[in-house]
């Protein structure tokens, strides 16, 4: 028998024609269709064949001709592992998710040691937000792409969980072979499952500049960068892979989210509509398409997300909580039948129960049932905290080494130091003290432009600090003695430049948010000494309690634990404390109450401090569009009220292991 590729190459008997049509599908569906086509004209019916031409008409963007053939072949050879992959593929590529991971689960039932198959379902427990299930698959895709012995042992440690077994069998040969780019990804695996991300992050640099085709690799090493919230790098990556595979799924959902990092909304909504017009049965899409349209104030369009994702999956938590984390809707009693429901199923998942007695507890709360409000409070910020590694004694500690480093005369014999620019604005203190009313304040004024929780400060401190594993010491802030004042410069002028992908208005001031950055006010006043500070502050017991009932989606493990609270609170008013004596007048306070209670003059004041003229626009800050993309977003788009001052107060009765922390005298 002799073939004829459509190239007019010779090809061969049936094998070379179907391995010829196989090459051209990497890249050239087109003729691979064609290919396929010539061979079934001499061979009518071949399996092989079929599900290649199946392949090559999904890659071109004809899914449903795929599936016309892909259907009936899989259903007359049920234990080929391939058709069932195809199928598999075919599904998710017209968004029929529930069904493609059916499919990829028989392909890899079939055939374990089937790589593609493990990826593929990796990709689709990735876009339904089952991270477990992804992160498992990806394990086994890793193992069942090794060959090398060393790598087998490796991989089987990887599916296991054996991380340190997985590291010990593959830093060795990576030695001997360190441009092994299977290892190399492998190796980044175990780094981003102990969340050692800038490990990852350079292991898969490497791979990817080895094997630039290398697209596994590349979208790991996208998913790791945007972990780090490297959001214009995680673009970066994407890029070559959506030129590839322009509707993957996975790489669009991650464009979406990385849009929504550096303050593209409109591209990150406009991008999940699209997903979701094809992949609608994605009740963690949903979710993320409500957070983006909530954060530039549609809000009666996200609750319909919300909802959307409810229908899909009514238990979960994650849906649930975002509702209440609105601050403004109210449940109403089928939403609280519903959940209870959900949250007595036996089969309910840790991360679902925490969620939904978060929800509760903003439910009960609203109809004033305060005891059985802080029951699910309580539970919700006990199982979180079960999840978190957390040592109250580090923010003791670091409030003592600040005190030590940050002194008047460190100050003194650096003066003129660090980049002059004054465009920053750090607004820092505790979550929940009123700090996103201040940012909103403040970008309403014609000069200063509204960011977000910038995580800049704190990833550049990280990197100082030198520490590889949550047991190692870091060198910060004491490292921060050791720069010269070219580095320290530097330093600056790197905030500067990480941050400009966030400024889009052309205004020459901005604000920085992120609250976690009171740590770091004295590395900040070195680096950016014309910068302005301003500790927002708000009464320790109304501060802490609004912290407990609030679940973070990151971040803030210490807000989980009554006692833990109390003892942050005043490590982060010791802090401030010592630093206002070492540079007086560096920090600008404003107190919440006393914003709630004169709002003009608190605004007047505040506007000064940071060399700004006083703009009616500021008092009307509830009428500024802009998007906010924390908790008080919706807050925040009304006037000022002292509505939450002294909500607390209806839970005192439980709340003594909070005043005992605080203590006698609670810091102001």
């Amino acid at each position: 028998m002799a073939l004829t590729a459509t190239t007019s190459e010779p090809v061969g008997d049936l094998a070379v024609a179907l391995a010829h049509a196989a090459r051209l599908l990497r890249g050239r569906p087109v003729m691979a269709e064609a290919q396929c086509r010539e061979i079934l004209k001499v061979v009518p019916g071949d399996p092989r064949a079929l599900r290649l031409l199946a392949a090559a008409l999904r890659e071109q963007g004809d899914a449903a001709g795929a599936l016309a053939i892909i259907v009936p072949l899989s259903a007359a050879a049920p234990t080929w592992a391939p058709a069932a992959l195809e199928l598999g593929l075919t599904l998710g590529a017209l968004g029929r998710s529930a069904e493609a991971r059916e499919a990829l689960r028989r392909a890899v039932r079939l055939d374990p040691r089937l790589p593609h198959g493990w990826r593929a379902l990796g990709d689709e427990l990735h876009l339904a937000g089952d991270e477990a299930g992804a992160d498992a698959a990806y394990a086994r895709h890793l193992a069942t792409s090794a060959e090398d012995p060393a790598l087998l042992e490796a991989g089987a440690a990887l599916v296991e969980g054996r991380l340190a077994a997985a590291e010990h069998a593959l830093r060795p040969h990576l030695e001997a072979h360190p441009t092994d780019v299977a290892a190399l990804r492998m190796l980044a695996e175990v780094g981003g499952r102990l969340g050692r991300y800038e490990d990852a992050e350079a292991l898969l640099a490497r791979c990817v500049a080895l094997a630039p085709g290398f697209e596994t690799a590349r979208y790991n090493l996208a998913t790791v960068l945007y972990r780090q919230t490297k959001a214009a790098q995680t673009l970066e990556q994407l890029e070559p892979l959506l030129a590839r595979a322009p509707r993957n799924p996975a790489y669009r959902n991650l464009k979406c989210a990385a849009l929504g990092l550096i303050g593209e909304y409109e591209a990150a909504i406009a991008g999940y509509e699209d997903l979701l017009s094809t992949h609608p049965a994605q009740p963690k899409a949903w979710i993320s398409y409500g957070h983006a349209l909530k954060t530039v104030g549609r809000t009666g369009e996200a609750v319909a997300a919300y909802r959307r994702s409810l229908a899909l999956a009514p238990g979960l938590g994650e849906a649930w909580w975002s509702l209440a984390n609105l601050k403004t809707l109210r449940f109403t009693p089928q939403d609280v039948s519903a959940m209870e429901a959900e949250r007595a199923k036996a089969g309910a998942s840790e991360e679902d129960c925490f969620h939904l007695d978060y929800a509760l507890g903003k439910a009960r709360e609203d109809a004033g049932h305060y005891a059985a409000a802080f029951g699910h409070y309580a539970q919700g910020a006990a199982r979180r905290r079960e999840s978190l590694v957390y040592d109250p004694d580090e923010a003791t500690v670091h409030v003592r080494r600040c005190a030590t480093v940050f002194t008047p005369a460190f100050f003194a014999e650096r003066q003129g130091w660090g980049s002059p620019a004054p465009d920053p604005i750090f607004v820092v203190g505790l979550p929940r003290s009123g700090s996103t009313l201040i940012e909103q304040i403040l970008a309403s004024h014609s000069q200063v432009e509204g960011t977000m929780e910038l995580p800049d400060i704190v990833a550049m401190a990280k990197r100082l600090g030198g520490r590889k594993r949550i047991a190692d010491p870091s060198a910060y802030p004491e490292v921060l003695r050791d720069l010269d004042r070219e580095a320290v410069r530097e330093l600056g002028e790197e905030y500067l430049a990480r941050t400009r992908v966030h400024r889009k208005s052309g205004r020459p001031f901005f604000v920085d948010k992120m609250p976690n950055n009171f740590a770091h006010v004295g590395f900040i006043r070195l680096i950016l000494p014309a910068a302005r500070i301003v500790d927002a502050r708000r009464e320790a017991m109304a501060c802490c309690f609004s912290c407990f009932k609030q679940h973070f989606a990151r971040g803030q493990a210490f807000t989980y634990d009554l006692t833990d609270l109390g003892r942050y609170y005043r490590d982060y008013v010791a802090l401030m404390a010592g630093f206002e004596a070492a540079a007086p007048g560096a920090v600008h306070r404003v107190t919440h109450e006393a914003l709630v209670a004169d709002p003009e003059g608190e605004i007047r004041g505040l506007l000064a401090f940071c060399g700004l003229g006083f703009e009616a626009g500021c008092l009307a800050f509830h009428a500024n569009a802009r998007a906010v993309r924390t908790a008080s977003s919706e807050q925040v788009r009304r006037p000022i009220n002292a509505e939450g001052l002294d909500r607390w107060r209806a839970f005192e009765p439980w709340l003594e292991p909070l005043r005992a922390a605080l203590g006698a005298n609670p810091p102001p």
